[in-house]
């Protein structure tokens, strides 16, 4: 990539924000609409589910393959498809005629968005390569997901009063082709000089895992655990797969060999337990406000406000920190917050008081704008800058799995507390084992937050990013190729 003044470097950073923006504000607003799709299309709770998973679970899917792929063909190239996918995929949503349908266009969608996130990341590293304006970068770009926090429960809220559900997905139709065009006049193309080949059965492998795992505790309730038991047995032999084969690959779908980094690992974990904590806060709060406590969609949406807004204020300040102490604090920090607020609701009852309530989702808010810079920075930090693409994409399959799950777990738990039972009966006590599992998602964050960043930790990224780089360069032929990052 060719040396970029100041201007064009911020200007490249917002372009890629601006792709950040329609996906994450299309999941916080998708939750607000979620009471109003239940009633038009006639959904059940597995089904609201699946419009969420459907999208997550695809997205977690093709993340590395599109991240390797574009470090191979362009980055520019494949950041430019996914806006066009991602955008027509949103306009077939707000057509969607059934359930099933909207389910389809939703991974229609997430293919788009699979080609956004990872790229957009690689594309920051790449342009912003002193660690310190990188972890400043990452944490404007954390300052996104608070902005579409902030803004996606009003904004939904009131599109869903004033117009209808299907209005949510309009919103991404001109920021995305504002982006489009924008990518098209100011983002150099880049690639790696040596980027990894396909790996069809990686790929293949990857689907099959998220998939059946998916499906079997999605369906778990409804259909019974004898029923989803192949899936179950599918998603084990497909991991026992993926542990057999990718190390025997010479460029694999999924580097095994970054996870000898405990910083790497830690933050790979880390990504799983709060993302899961965020899906699983917002479909339960979702349901609860709307289905038990009587409010409208923009109501709703005020509510969610004491946990966007510190969200929002909190995610530049964690990539400040990060940028000038490193990622300890801002995890301590998230965990500590997080683990507080599903404790709130899970002993207390937090729902059942507006004071309660409110501390809970400000504890959240507070916990999620911390976690998010450290686990990017943490991520892309001492890979070297040939395989960043591969890196952040590991990371972002991270939160995406981490989502998925978390909505597939805790909607099963709520599905089968609840029964055939109504909401305003039986909600509270059936959302008390969710609360809790948000709450061992907080504690994850703050024990591998401890753990995995200090002096030992620090010594296994070093060792493993010095191994990398030499088996960069033997694999280049002695071109001195990989570039180590620093962080």
């Amino acid at each position: 990539m060719p040396e970029l003044s100041h201007r064009r470097r911020l200007l490249v950073l917002a372009i890629c924000c601006m792709s950040l923006l329609i996906v994450s504000l299309d999941n916080t607003v998708l939750n607000v609409a979620l009471p109003a799709m239940e009633e038009d299309l006639d959904a059940s709770v597995t089904g609201l589910q699946w419009t969420i998973d459907a999208y997550t679970l695809v997205l977690a899917s093709l993340l590395m393959l599109a991240g390797s792929t574009a470090d191979r063909i362009g980055r520019k190239r494949v950041f430019m498809a996914g806006l066009v996918v991602f955008t027509v995929g949103s306009a077939l949503c707000s057509l969607a005629p059934t359930l099933d349908a909207l389910v389809v266009f939703r991974m229609v969608q997430a293919v788009g968005g699979s080609m956004l996130n990872p790229v957009a990341m690689s594309i920051i590293t790449n342009t912003f390569t002193e660690p310190r304006a990188r972890a400043r970068a990452i944490g404007a770009w954390g300052g996104v997901v608070g902005i579409s926090m902030a803004a996606g429960p009003l904004v939904g809220g009131l599109l869903v009063e004033s117009v209808g559900w299907r209005s949510i997905f309009w919103l991404n139709l001109p920021v995305g082709l504002a982006a489009l065009l924008l990518t098209l006049r100011f983002v150099p193309e880049s690639r790696a000089r040596r980027a990894r080949r396909v790996d069809p059965v990686g790929q293949l492998l990857v689907i099959a895992l998220f998939g059946s795992l998916t499906y079997a505790i999605i369906e778990a309730p409804i259909a019974g655990v004898t029923a989803v038991l192949p899936f179950a047995g599918l998603a084990l032999a497909a991991l026992l797969g993926l542990l057999w084969y990718e190390p025997r690959r010479a460029e694999p779908l999924i580097e095994l060999r970054f996870f000898r980094s405990a910083p790497f690992s830690g933050a790979t974990v880390i990504a799983i337990s709060a993302f899961a904590a965020l899906g699983g806060f917002l479909f339960l709060s979702t349901l609860y406000l709307q289905n038990v406590r009587g409010l409208n969609a923009l109501e709703a949406g005020l509510w969610m406000l004491p946990m966007a807004l510190p969200s929002f204020l909190c995610a530049p300040l964690s990539g400040r920190l990060v940028g000038s102490r490193g990622p300890r604090l801002p995890l301590l920090l998230a965990g500590c917050a997080m683990s507080a607020s599903g404790l709130l609701f899970a002993v207390f009852e937090a729902e059942t008081s507006n004071v309660t309530l409110f501390v809970g989702y400000l504890l959240f808010g507070v916990g999620f704008g911390f976690v998010n810079s450290p686990i990017t920075n943490t991520a892309v930090s001492g890979m070297p800058r040939e395989q960043a693409g591969v890196a952040a994409a590991v990371a972002s399959t991270s939160r995406q799995l981490g989502q998925t799950l978390g909505v597939a777990v805790i909607g099963a738990v709520l599905a089968a507390g609840v029964g055939a039972s109504s909401y305003r009966d039986t909600f509270v006590s059936a959302a008390v084992p969710g609360w809790w599992i948000i709450a061992g998602c907080g504690l994850s964050v703050l024990v591998l937050g401890a753990l995995t960043t200090g002096a030992w930790a620090r010594r296994t990224a070093e060792r493993t990013a010095e191994r990398l780089d030499a088996e960069e360069i033997r694999g280049a032929g002695g071109q001195g190729l990989g570039a180590v990052t620093g962080g």
